[in-house]
């Protein structure tokens, strides 16, 4: 088959798993899980979704893209899920919007599901949180089996300066991609902001804004994101000569 280059929505072939994830606090969220269709995975990316009350949910295209591609291209699963009552198309998860207090709760039960899963084993696990999902990873993230996050559009709404210290102390690598016109936290500010974690590591992306609309931008976060998790591996080709299905456009 014939290279064919890769859109703003493709699909190439993975494993689509459905799961239910529980809280300790008695809810069940609304999850699926992403896998190489031939292999294990190599990594594992945790994603957490933007603000569900600003229509933030575990489809948002980003994590939607990176679910449709990571598996074929790269060996690496991706796990998503809808926080605490949130609804996208694969369903609404129990409970009620709770300002990242309760989402504790729901961040706790995909790392949990991540490290103790073993059909297949999902290894090497990274938070990738977007926006809302940043604060979440911040705040609820830093478990002694997740290796690191990544952060699209961080805010620092909800997260505080004893959160950003926990990280410093870890060690545990924290990249920020911040957009040259973000709504919320530009480049300058966010330079100022983390400095807590010294060895934090901040990416401004000249011409981006907070959603990451545009095939280049989402292109770019990918290539970031598995830069990190799979180091060494990368640039993500831009061509695929296997089966390409199109992403089902949300409503």
């Amino acid at each position: 088959m014939a290279p064919r280059p890769i859109r703003a929505n493709s699909a190439l072939p993975s494993r689509r798993v459905p799961l239910t994830l529980h809280t300790a606090d008695g809810l069940e969220l609304v999850a699926e899980l992403s896998l190489p269709v031939d292999r294990d995975p190599v990594a594992t990316v945790i994603a957490l979704h933007p603000l569900p009350t600003a229509g933030g949910f575990m489809d948002s295209h980003v994590l939607k893209k990176a679910a449709a591609r990571l598996p074929a291209l790269t060996g690496i699963a991706v796990l998503r899920f809808n926080t605490r009552g949130t609804t996208s198309p694969h369903g609404t998860s129990q409970g009620a919007f709770d300002a990242a207090q309760g989402e504790r709760f729901d961040v706790a039960a995909a790392i949990e599901y991540a490290e103790f899963a073993d059909d297949p084993p999902l290894p090497h696990r990274w938070l990738v949180g977007w926006s809302f999902g940043t604060d979440l990873a911040l705040m609820h993230g830093l478990d002694p089996s997740v290796e690191g996050a990544v952060l699209l559009s961080p805010p620092l709404r909800y997260s505080q300066a004893e959160h950003l210290d926990a990280w410093a102390a870890s060690g545990k690598p924290v990249v920020c991609l911040v957009p040259e016109h973000d709504d919320f936290l530009q480049p300058p500010e966010a330079r100022e902001r983390f400095a807590r974690i010294p060895h934090a590591e901040l990416v401004p992306v000249e011409g981006a804004k907070h959603l990451w609309v545009g095939e280049p931008y989402v292109k770019r976060v990918l290539d970031e994101v598995v830069a990190r998790v799979l180091p060494r591996h990368g640039p993500l080709p831009t061509e695929w000569d296997g089966p390409m299905e199109q992403l089902d456009p949300l409503p």
